[in-house]
């Protein structure tokens, strides 16, 4: 006579405890730090398939897991092995040749108003953000939340009048005039479209030089630079004035394209990893929630 066998497997009690987060939360004694005892598990119900079935369930959700893990570890590689590269390019121990193999001039020493005119953005509040507006916008916000160098796709749109937004042209750069510490102040980005409306609190920066380039460049090789510019302690203010002085070593133009080609392709593959990372915890969630039912 075949005898089933519904013995608790740990691994499959492990992700069914996974699935149920928000209800043991919900057990957790109330207080600033949580509490969860074994008096508030005991009387937990839990779906108990036949052993060999708890054992395919956990050997499958194990195996989704090493994926995440593997996702995880080739995204933090490629994080990296991008600021170290950065680093040999920004000191110039790694440098790019021209498409015929010639060296690249000599890199040259200027002050950063000497190749970038800087003005403000004009006011874009929270409430002004709607969805189905017409104009595309950034907020100074978004450059610690949601945006690299590189501004490609623009995720707000406001209905403010245009006579009253300050727009961007293409190339231009973009950095917060103000943060909460010092040190992450330098978060620039380059606006790749004309016509985007960029909020107060941006310092905007029109320049001749690759601005993609550009971006890269202060927020790694001059981080510290605008750290020590900064100004103020709960709250950090980065005013043009301070920009316009800092000193900044920049390559050829053509030099400038090559590096900043690079590093936001290498970005390219950085995001593809992250975002296979998303989708495949998104789907682990779902089969959770399918699995234990």
């Amino acid at each position: 006579m075949l005898i089933h066998d519904r013995r608790l497997v740990n691994e499959y009690l492990f992700y069914d405890l996974q699935r149920r987060y928000t209800e043991l939360r919900q057990l957790s004694n109330d207080g600033s730090q949580k509490n969860l005892s074994g008096d508030l598990l005991k009387n937990l119900e839990v779906t108990l398939p036949y052993v060999p079935e708890q054992q395919k369930v956990a050997a499958f959700l194990t195996a989704v897991d090493g994926r995440i893990e593997q996702l995880s570890r080739k995204k933090a590689l490629l994080e990296a092995y991008k600021k170290g590269v950065m680093q040999q390019l920004f000191t110039q121990t790694l440098r790019f040749q021209d498409d015929h193999g010639h060296d690249f001039p000599d890199w040259e020493e200027k002050r950063l108003s000497q190749v970038a005119t800087i003005t403000k953005g004009s006011g874009i509040s929270k409430a002004d953000i709607d969805a189905n507006g017409d104009t595309p916008c950034i907020r100074y916000g978004e450059l610690y939340t949601d945006y690299g160098e590189l501004i490609d796709e623009v995720k707000s749109r406001t209905s403010l009048p245009r006579k009253d937004l300050v727009m961007s042209r293409k190339n231009d750069v973009i950095i917060p005039s103000s943060g909460e510490t010092h040190i992450d102040i330098a978060r620039a980005a380059c606006v790749i479209h004309d016509d985007v409306a960029l909020g107060g609190d941006l310092n905007i920066m029109q320049t001749k030089q690759n601005g993609v380039f550009l971006a890269y460049y202060l927020n790694n090789a001059c981080k510290h630079a605008i750290a020590r510019v900064a100004q103020g302690s709960s709250v950090v203010h980065l005013y043009p004035d301070q920009l316009k002085g800092l000193l900044l070593r920049l390559p050829s133009l053509p030099e400038q394209t090559k590096i900043a080609s690079f590093l936001s392709a290498l970005d390219g593959k950085i995001g593809a990893v992250g975002e296979q990372m998303r989708q495949t915890q998104a789907w682990k969630k779902g089969l959770l929630q399918q699995m234990f039912v």
